[in-house]
Order: C-alpha cells, then sequence, then structure tokens
C-alpha cells in the first residue's frame, strides 16, 4: 500500500502549541483571580467545577519527559499515563497543576489510586471513589459521591453552589458534548473529510481554550469548514482506503506513533472509542432529570470504559460504530500496564473477528519511541490483511 503524506489544514495546531499558548492564557487567568481545579479523568462531574465558576483543566500527561523523575518513587512497570502525571508534578514542570486549586481525582484503576497518595503529599488531592459497576447500589453511591464533590468544591472555595447553578452548567457542558460529538461524527462520510489525526488533536487541543462557549463556537465554525469543503467535492466516491476505527486507551501520547503513522501508510482512522474521543460524548446529562445529582450520577456511569465490569455495552456500541462509519478494521492500543483494557481487550478482539468479521489489531505500548519502528511495521502488515 503506498504511504501518502498527511494534508493539515493551514491554521492546525498542533497539540504541543495548543498546551504551551494555554499555559499563558490559563497565567492570565490565575492572575484575574480564576478557580481552577485539576482534572485526570472524564469520570469527574465537570458540571459541578463549572457550577463552583471554577475552570476545569486537564491534567493527565501525554509525554515521556517526567517518567525517569516518577520512576523514582513509582514502578517502572506502571502505566506511562499515570507515570507522566505524577512525574510532572514531582518535577513541577507541568503549569496547570502548578495554576491548579487543588486536584481531583478518581479510583478508575489501583494504579492511579495510589498515585493519588503521593501526589497529596505535594498537592491537595481529592480522590472520588468510582464504582465500578452499573447496579442500582453503584448508582446511589455513585450520587453520594457526586454531592460529596459538590461540598469539598463549596468548603474549599466557601461558597454555595446552587440547583440553577448545576443546571446552568449541565446545559452548557451538554452543548459542548453534541458539538464535539458533531465533529467527531464527521468520519462518517466516506470519502472521509479529514484526518483522524487532525480529529484527534483538536479534540485534546480544545481543551486549553477554558472557554467552553469559545470552544464550541471554534469547533462549530470548523465542523462548517470541512462540510462545505466535502460538499465542494467534484468526486465523492467511496474511497478505497481501509477505514479504521482505534479503540482502547487514551492515545494523545501515542497519536504520531501509531494514528499518523497508519494514515500515512494509507488508512482513514475516522472513529475513535476511546476515553478523548467520543465515549464521554454518547450520553448528556438528562436535563429533564428532576434531581440534578441522579442525572449526574447515570450520565457519568454510562461510560463506556474498562474499569466497568461486566462492560457488554462497550461492545455493543463499538458494533454499532462499525456500522455507522462503514469500519474495515479496529486497532486497540493498550497503554502498558493497563490491566483493565488488556484483559479486556479478549473480548474486543472476539467480538471484532468473529461477530463483525473484521481484521483486528493490539497495540501494547508506552510513550517512549523505541518500539516506533516495530509499530510501524505491525500497522503496515495489518492493513495488507484488509480488503478494500
Amino acid at each position: 500500500m503506498e504511504a501518502t503524506k498527511i494534508q493539515l489544514p493551514a491554521d492546525f495546531e498542533t497539540y504541543g502549541e495548543a498546551r504551551r499558548a494555554g499555559f499563558l492564557r490559563m497565567k492570565a487567568l490565575k492572575e484575574q483571580g480564576a478557580r481552577v481545579v485539576g482534572l485526570f479523568c472524564s469520570f469527574v462531574p465537570t458540571e459541578l467545577v463549572y457550577a463552583a465558576g471554577a475552570l476545569p483543566v486537564g491534567l493527565c500527561a501525554f509525554t515521556d519527559e517526567p517518567i525517569p523523575a516518577a520512576e523514582a518513587n513509582l514502578p517502572r512497570n506502571l502505566c506511562p499515563l499515570i507515570k507522566a502525571s505524577y512525574g510532572f508534578a514531582l518535577t513541577d514542570t507541568c503549569p496547570y497543576f502548578y495554576f491548579s486549586d487543588f486536584v481531583v481525582g478518581e479510583t478508575t484503576c489501583d494504579g492511579k489510586k495510589k498515585m493519588f497518595e503521593l501526589l497529596h503529599e505535594i498537592k491537595d488531592t481529592y480522590v472520588m471513589q468510582l464504582p465500578h459497576s452499573r447496579d442500582a447500589s453503584a448508582l446511589a453511591f455513585w450520587r453520594n459521591e457526586i454531592i460529596s464533590f459538590q461540598k469539598k468544591l463549596e468548603e474549599f472555595y466557601g461558597i454555595t453552589i446552587t440547583e440553577e447553578d448545576i443546571r446552568s452548567a449541565i446545559r452548557r457542558k451538554n452543548r459542548e458534548r453534541d458539538v464535539m460529538r458533531r465533529y467527531l461524527e464527521l468520519g462518517k462520510l466516506d470519502p472521509a473529510p479529514m484526518s483522524g489525526y487532525e480529529m484527534g488533536t483538536r479534540i485534546d487541543a480544545g481543551s486549553f481554550s477554558f472557554d467552553l462557549e469559545e470552544r464550541c463556537d471554534g469547533v462549530e465554525q470548523r465542523i462548517a469548514e470541512v462540510l462545505a469543503q466535502w460538499e465542494a467535492r467534484p468526486d465523492k466516491t467511496p474511497s478505497h482506503r481501509p477505514r479504521l476505527l482505534v479503540t482502547g486507551c487514551p492515545n494523545a501520547g501515542v497519536r504520531e506513533k501509531i494514528i499518523r503513522a497508519v494514515e500515512e501508510l494509507g488508512a482513514d482512522v475516522v472513529a475513535f472509542d476511546t476515553c478523548n474521543g467520543i465515549r464521554e460524548k454518547v450520553e448528556p446529562v438528562d436535563a429533564s432529570n428532576p434531581d440534578v445529582y441522579d442525572a449526574l450520577a447515570r450520565k457519568y456511569l454510562s461510560i463506556n470504559c474498562s474499569v466497568m465490569s461486566p462492560n457488554e455495552s462497550r461492545r455493543d456500541y463499538i458494533g454499532q460504530m462499525i456500522d455507522d462509519y462503514k469500519v474495515d478494521g479496529v486497532i486497540e492500543i493498550v497503554l502498558q500496564s493497563c490491566h483493565t483494557y488488556d484483559v479486556e481487550a479478549f473480548f474486543i478482539r472476539r467480538f471484532v473477528t468473529q461477530e463483525k468479521g473484521l481484521p483486528y489489531l493490539n497495540i501494547e505500548t508506552d510513550y517512549s519511541q523505541s518500539d516506533k519502528g516495530q509499530i510501524n511495521t505491525r500497522l503496515a502488515a495489518f492493513l495488507e490483511t484488509i480488503d478494500k
């Protein structure tokens, strides 16, 4: 298969560029007295942060730069996302961590849960105890955890968060989910109207704009541009390039060596079943629910992360995405030592290959470049298995 160069728009901003520009915006906001809460995961209900008049900022780290420092206190055979997150805090090299008033963690996995104990020695770290099932008792427990998080915000900032504050934040966040979902669903078009590399990068980089409405407006503008360009194409014949779905762990730290690489080998990444993809955006918060805490609890427990057990809903949604996006193959990315995704990959492989009859590739990796050549070889071989 002939390699191709990814065509990016002239105004494309890389993840690194957006992150650096965000530093200056965050500094200016803090100088104006902004409240800032650092987050690690999509399970934390950001509606409560907005209701508190604060800004949520993502702290998950996607580079191996601080990992050597982290390994002084953490085991080497730990998830690179956890090590990088802790390493940036330990070395005081992440402005977002520095500017955060406090940090919110969640018990999505044992590695993060224990890392938060070390993190608390550096900065106030509040941990939400996430249940790993979706039955009635789990829902009630998570509802109470959400209420406890609201109390933490109120006590920390000396404020009162009203129900109307929460409902207003729900409406704002639901708009963002709708905009981001529509942006990601551009991948349903055939031929693909944009690269998956651009799609994923814009989603992650957008979190550094901080103004929720401004972020939504920018993405809606890009949706309109992409649709106009696609409609103006003289030839809309379905592409012969393999259409791929990427699933598994957050992929920002390996986007270059997997997503960009496979697209340059001649495929189109058109769908993302990932935490930094469409997974959190599928279900809005039910704004009509008279119990706002129940509404938030139901929405966030619906996220199809592998920490949930059982997690058949993830397979069901992947199956729907395969059909809706006309997918020809599935790549699952598992970060080293991410045991929940590593084990659940058994079910995903069986579902994709046996029930959907498609090629499946599992790539276990970390943030280093040491396996870049091997991954490139495996990606090329995988594309050869796709009859397109």
